[in-house]
């Protein structure tokens, strides 16, 4: 059976203390996950000014590029939200696109420009030539079209909760798994019900507080049982 992927997105905000304390405890999160093998962080600080959240990636992209430095088997990819631009100047591995985002056709035109052109030697020799590409879909419409357009993968949510949207499901879930594209679930996943998105089809586990809340190497642990 492949192995189950991960991916943990972040949120600063659900840390206590001031702003220097909350993104130092992020940091110590990433790291933390990239050490317990998690396959993709996505920073998805979009609050932040554009300054801020390219200090803050940097710092992050630091900490990953030390790690797969250390150890040549970790294959954690850091992905930044959204911004192609922060992306491209912290050398990270890639980009997630919201559902209402650019293509991810446009993503690689933008990349594959920079890395030819735009960048310098330096930055093209550390950054991918091909970014990761990670798209979030609310039905399997939208798996289908991410998969059209060769997204890396597809993030599927809510599956159980979000605030302001209702749940999709589980069986909702299976029919954007059909598509020919990884499917994540995301969405109020815990380890009690993280099972039954991997039987119905999802390729990994995206989310924040599964893997903020707690000991990232056991929840690690816990779902690769099950792959």
């Amino acid at each position: 059976m492949p192995r189950c992927l991960l991916y943990y997105i972040t949120d600063r905000a659900a840390f206590s203390g001031d702003e220097p304390t909350r993104c130092l405890r992020l940091l110590e999160k990433i790291q933390e996950a990239a050490r317990a093998g998690v396959d993709y962080i996505q920073l998805r600080e979009k609050d932040l000014p554009t300054r801020d959240l390219e200090s803050l990636a940097r710092k992050a992209a630091r900490i990953v590029a030390q790690l797969r430095t250390e150890n040549r088997e970790l294959r954690t990819a850091l992905l930044i939200n959204s911004r192609t631009d922060v992306a491209l100047a912290v050398q990270a591995d890639g980009i997630h696109l919201r559902s209402e985002d650019v293509s991810p056709e446009e993503v690689r035109l933008v990349w594959q420009h920079q890395y030819e052109c735009g960048a310098g030697a330096p930055a093209r020799a550390n950054s991918p030539r091909n970014p990761l590409i990670a798209v979030s879909c609310h039905s399997p419409a939208e798996v289908a079209q991410a998969a059209a357009a060769h997204a890396t993968f597809a993030v599927f949510a809510p599956v159980f909760e979000k605030k302001d949207a209702p749940p999709a499901g589980v069986a909702v879930l299976q029919k954007g798994c059909a598509a020919n594209i990884p499917v994540l679930a995301l969405g109020g996943i815990t380890l009690t019900n993280a099972r039954s998105c991997l039987e119905a089809g999802a390729a990994g586990i995206a989310a924040i507080r599964l893997f903020q809340d707690h000991n990232i190497a056991e929840v690690v642990q816990h779902l690769r049982l099950w792959a």
